[in-house]
Parts: structure tokens; C-alpha cells; sequence
């Protein structure tokens, strides 16, 4: 068993890693400012971005849900990960080599997962080197009639499991795989004699993660005396959950990031057709219906705009008529536009390339309709409009998804055109919709709580403030006020930039201020404000926005909140008001820069040999540092 791992060499993976690269192998990142990126946070759904991420101090943190940490805590909640392991993802990731030390250091129970996920790598190399073989004939066979020839299969890594029984099996055991791991990955069943392989006589394709990892495997069957499903996949596993990826998204990650559109079609031969026919922001599920969990992977990918476009296919069927009407129920999640493009004569996209070729499944997604005009018209196609009973019927079930259209100017057009194609009377029709908008659309959340925040409040566990004590017993809740903070230099500062973004937030504007809420705050009652103010930015210059701040943070802090937002400013002059709160909030900017700054000095440091790469870095760093400070200070 390896020891524990060099403490140097955990500084220096740590120091060497890149965490916006990280972090955007995950979510789509944006500049929000001097050494901040923001998305949209991979921990809690949310519907504006709120998780900064901070390069040069290698930091991330959301101001929704309150998730923060290093690199190794970030693979470590993503991907489910010991430290230890993440640790090695990363050495692995910046070809670092690892020293372990003698010691009684031990990993934590359960499964390995590098070690699952390796044992899947190898096999996929595995069933990659079986195309090749003489067995793998009809597999090939049933790729080229499909328009796959060995350069597509080399590029989305399709394999062939062979007939055996044990073939990858004794492979992997062979390599030193125990077979309690191959069960585990979901790459071998267990039976009366021993482990077997789970997929035999099948067309195999990898199921990646963003960040290229092998995660588990979709497979076709292709002979006729295979009693199996047509296509089989990994079943759940430490590694793999179904409802969470997405096939080709690793291929198709920066496509969709670049073009703001992603493209989610039915199978895997579809998402091959797609790419190679240049619609290279393809994705699909594995094996599950297209859900929310898939909404939210798409959207730390794709960004929150409105302009982006979330283009379906369904097959022509009732199946593909009952995926549109699911897909359609969580539209909402979406900040993007929805549409559905439907192939001509039935094809999907891989018939449709055999038969029409590239230029044919390019058009079909400049052919695309909204999606909730298509679930309109699915959602009429099977009651008889005939008679009245059919009619009202379709008016129930269509009524709804007209009152759920996101763009309430789009509501009356559409609700002339069901009267239209029920042929009913239009006051009718509308007093069907304006009932279905009144109705409640599920549970309703209760209180004052923020869109995506915890349940119960997360920050500022500290004994003494409502949370239980030693004993396990909550502690009487002290009051927390102006009165009650540190009286430092440091605090002071603290308090008036928050005073300033409370009370002038639109003079000092929602550019500087989405910079200033990842601003080191060292008290920690401030801090708890300066989160809920960032939670509440999205409503900054609205009369909720005080109500938006208060919602985001405990009830413990409202008092204080309160008196931040009431209290006299230093600055009396009415006319210099704006100035003083924005150049406060620009001094704890640069009481940050500055940190920032003694930082990069020690590293440089630290480094000693000037001529070395990465202390070139540290002084374009430092330069660009300045010039950014200037800049604020000159703003």
C-alpha cells in the first residue's frame, strides 16, 4: 500500500494547477473583474451566476450556496474523490510525479475511484484494439454502411466488445484489476463462477466526462442470437450516474461554450453523424430520458444568455412525442431558447447523413421550431377535434403549456393559434389560459429564501450564534450589530465599503460591485453580508433588492444588515456621496490587489532564478497587477 503523499509535492500540484483551466473543464467562466472569473455554480442550480473563481490565489468561491475552496476540494465535490485521489488527478493532469512517504496513512473506505476509472481507460483501449480483429468484421461492417470509417471510429473511440465470456475480464485481471473492481466500474457482472463481462458481442462507445475521463460505456448489439437489450449501458457506479452525463460533451463542450448553442439528439450514432457532418455541439443522454440534472450540466457549459439556443430531436413516434412533452416540462430551467428540429420521411440524424448526406443534417437544424410550439401541437395531435368532448380535452391539455411559455408578449399570439386549431371560441381559449397561469405550478417556496440557496443557513457556524454548542444544544443566539463588531482599522474599512454597496449600490454600480463581493473580508459577521450582498446582485436598482439581500443571509444578521443600510455615512455632501462609496469600495479592492501583490512577491521569491519561466510569469503578473490598480484608482 502507498504511503502517504509527500507534503511538498501536495503544495507544489496545488501550485502548479491552473483553477480556471480546472474549473472550466466544468463550468463556462467569464472575466468578472481584476483576477475573477464567475459562471453559473456547479454545486447548486441556480439561475445567475454567483460562483467566482479567483486564478493567481488558486480560490473559488459561491456567494449562493456558500461552496469554497482550493483545486483538490473542488475534484474532490465534483467527482466525488478522496483527497488523496484528487491530489493524484491533478499530478496526473500536469505530468507531476508523485513521492510517497512510509507511514500509516491509509485511504478512506470504499471503492477506489482512480482506480475505476483507470480500469475503464484500459478498457476502452481494450475494445478499441478488438475493432481491429477478425471477429470485429460485422461490427465494422455495420459502422461503414452507416458512414463510419476508421477515422471516425478512432476519433470518438468506438470499440468492439468481444463474444467471450471473459475476454476483457482476464484482460484487466491481467493488468491487476481485481474482479470485485471490474463489478464495481460496471464492466463486469458477477455470476455462481466468478466475475464475467458485461458487454459481449457489441459495438461499444465510451461515455467521457468533460474532462475526457472514461466513466463507463453504451453498446449495440449486433447479432441475432444476443436475447439482450438493444443497447446496453453501464449500470450505476461509484463513477457513472446516467442522469448526469452527457455522450460526445467532451467533444462538444467547446463548441457549445463558442456558439452558445448545443444540439441534443437521441443516440450515439446521431451525435457521431452530427460532428462529422460539422454540428460539433452534438450531445446525448445515455440510456435515460433527458432530465434536469442533463439541464444543468448543459448550462455550466453553455452560460446563462438568452440568446442561446437549446435545439432537440425526437423521433416522429408517440416515444418521441412523450420525450418532447417531458422535455418541455422542464423547459423552464433553461435560460436559453428552446427549439425542436424534426428530419424529414422519420430519419434521424445518422439515417439522414446515409441518405441525404452533410449538407442534409446542417439544414435540419436551420428547419428548427420553438419547443413549446411543437409541444402544442404534439400535445392536441391525439384527441379528436371533431367533438366536443375531444375539444375540450385538448384545450385542458394545451392550455398549460401556453400559460408555461417563458415570454409572456408571446402568450396572446399563441393563444389565438390553439383557438385557431381546436376551432374554438378565442374568449374561450383565454379564459382556459388565464386559469392554467393562476394555477399553481407545485410546492411554492416558503419564507424569504434566495432562488438556490440552502435550506437551512451555511455560513458563519460559529458557537454562541444560534448553533449548537459543545453539548449539542443550541447556544442562545447573541445579537450581532454595529456595536458588536471588531474596532480595528481593518473592520472599519470593512464596514463602510459594505455600508456603501448597501446604500449606494447603483452609484457604485454592478460592474465594480460584482468585483468588490470577491473582496477578502476578514470579519466574519462582514462577511456574511458581503455573501448576501452577492447573492443578491442580480437585483441590484430593483425595489427587492433589500429584501433580495435579507433573504440571502441568516436571520441572525438581519439586524446588522439593517443597520448598515440606516446608518449615517461619513460622507455628508449629497453631491460627493456617489464619489465616497465608490472610491471605498475601490480601497478594499486594493487592499485585496495589494495582498495579492506581497503574494506574488514571495512566490517570485521564492522561485530565486530570475531566468526561470514561471518567475517571468510572476512579473507579467505583477505588471498587469499595477496597471490594473492604476486603473481603478484613474476609473
Amino acid at each position: 500500500m502507498a504511503g502517504r503523499i509527500r507534503a511538498s509535492d501536495i503544495e507544489e500540484v496545488k501550485r502548479r494547477t491552473n483553477l480556471a483551466d480546472l474549473v472550466g473543464d466544468y463550468v463556462t467562466l467569464k472575466n468578472a473583474g481584476i483576477d475573477s472569473m464567475k459562471g453559473l455554480c456547479p454545486f447548486h442550480d441556480e439561475r445567475s451566476p454567483s460562483f467566482h473563481v479567483r486564478p493567481a490565489l488558486g480560490y473559488y468561491h459561491c456567494f449562493g450556496c456558500g461552496e469554497s475552496g482550493d483545486a483538490f476540494t473542488f475534484l474532490q465535490r465534483m467527482d466525488h474523490l478522496t483527497f488523496a485521489e484528487s491530489v493524484e488527478r491533478l499530478a496526473a493532469r500536469i505530468h507531476y510525479a508523485l513521492t510517497y512517504e512510509e507511514g500509516s496513512f491509509s485511504r478512506e473506505e470504499g471503492p477506489n475511484r482512480a482506480r475505476l476509472l483507470a480500469a475503464n481507460t484500459a478498457a476502452a483501449e481494450f475494445f478499441v484494439a478488438q475493432l481491429a480483429g477478425a471477429e470485429a468484421a460485422p461490427a465494422r461492417e455495420f459502422l461503414t454502411q452507416r458512414g463510419f470509417d476508421e477515422a471516425a471510429c478512432e476519433r470518438f473511440g468506438v470499440g468492439y466488445a468481444p463474444r467471450g465470456w471473459d475476454g476483457m475480464t482476464g484482460h484487466l485481471r491481467g493488468l491487476g484489476y481485481t474482479p470485485q473492481e471490474l463489478v464495481q466500474s460496471g464492466l463486469a457482472s458477477e455470476g455462481q463462477r466468478g466475475a464475467y463481462d458485461r458487454f459481449r458481442g457489441r459495438i461499444v462507445w465510451p461515455i467521457r466526462d468533460t474532462s475526457g475521463q472514461t466513466l463507463g460505456f453504451g453498446a449495440r448489439k449486433l447479432y441475432d442470437d444476443d436475447n439482450g437489450p438493444k443497447y446496453l449501458n453501464t449500470p450505476e457506479s461509484p463513477v457513472y450516474h446516467k442522469s448526469q452525463v452527457l455522450y460526445g460533451l467532451d467533444l462538444a463542450k467547446r463548441a457549445i461554450s463558442r456558439g452558445k448553442r448545443a444540439v441534443v439528439v437521441e443516440g450515439y450514432t446521431d451525435v457521431m453523424a452530427c460532428h462529422l457532418a460539422g454540428v460539433e455541439a452534438a450531445v446525448a443522454t445515455c440510456g435515460t430520458a433527458f432530465g434536469k440534472d442533463h439541464i444543468a450540466v448543459l448550462r455550466r457549459v453553455m452560460g446563462d444568455d438568452s440568446a442561446a439556443e437549446v435545439v432537440f430531436t425526437f423521433d416522429p413516434d408517440e416515444a418521441g412525442q412523450k420525450a418532447a412533452l417531458r422535455a418541455f416540462s422542464e423547459e423552464k430551467r433553461f435560460t436559453a431558447q428552446t427549439y425542436v428540429a424534426i428530419a424529414p420521411e422519420g430519419f434521424d440524424p445518422s439515417d439522414l447523413r446515409q441518405h441525404r448526406g452533410d449538407e442534409a443534417v446542417r439544414e435540419l437544424f436551420t428547419r428548427k421550431v420553438p419547443l413549446f410550439e411543437f409541444a402544442l401541437r404534439q400535445s392536441i395531435a391525439r384527441f379528436d377535434l371533431n367533438s366536443v368532448e375531444g375539444r375540450v380535452a385538448a384545450l385542458r391539455e394545451a392550455a398549460p403549456i401556453i400559460a408555461q411559455i417563458k415570454d409572456p408578449s408571446l402568450r396572446p399570439g399563441y393563444t389565438r393559434e390553439l383557438a385557431r386549431m381546436l376551432g374554438s371560441e378565442l374568449a374561450e381559449v383565454q379564459q382556459a389560459v388565464r386559469a392554467a397561469e393562476r394555477a399553481p405550478r407545485g410546492e411554492q417556496r416558503g419564507g424569504r429564501q434566495a432562488p438556490g440557496q440552502p435550506s437551512e443557513p451555511t455560513r458563519s457556524p460559529e458557537v454562541g450564534r444560534g448553533h449548537p454548542g459543545p453539548s449539542g444544544e443550541p447556544s442562545p443566539a447573541r445579537r450581532i450589530g454595529l456595536s458588536t463588531l471588531r474596532n480595528t482599522p481593518t473592520t472599519w474599512l470593512e464596514r463602510d465599503a459594505l455600508m456603501a454597496m448597501l446604500q449606494q449600490g447603483a452609484s457604485v454600480g454592478a460592474e465594480l460591485l460584482e468585483q468588490a463581493v470577491t473582496a477578502q473580508v476578514m470579519d466574519p459577521d462582514l462577511r456574511v453580508v458581503r455573501d448576501a450582498i452577492g447573492a443578491a446582485l442580480p437585483t441590484l436598482g430593483a425595489p427587492t433588492w433589500w429584501d433580495a439581500v435579507l433573504g440571502a443571509a441568516p436571520e441572525t444578521h438581519h439586524g446588522l444588515i439593517r443597520e448598515l443600510g440606516m446608518a449615517p455615512m461619513p460622507q455628508r455632501n449629497p453631491d460627493q456621496l456617489a464619489a465616497y462609496a465608490r472610491d471605498v469600495v475601490v480601497s478594499l479592492l486594493d487592499r485585496d490587489l495589494v495582498e495579492l501583490k506581497r503574494e506574488l512577491l514571495a512566490r517570485h521569491q521564492r522561485i530565486g532564478d530570475s531566468a526561470d519561466p514561471r518567475a517571468r510569469q510572476i512579473q507579467q503578473q505583477l505588471v498587469a497587477l499595477e496597471s490594473a490598480r492604476r486603473s481603478l484608482r484613474t476609473e
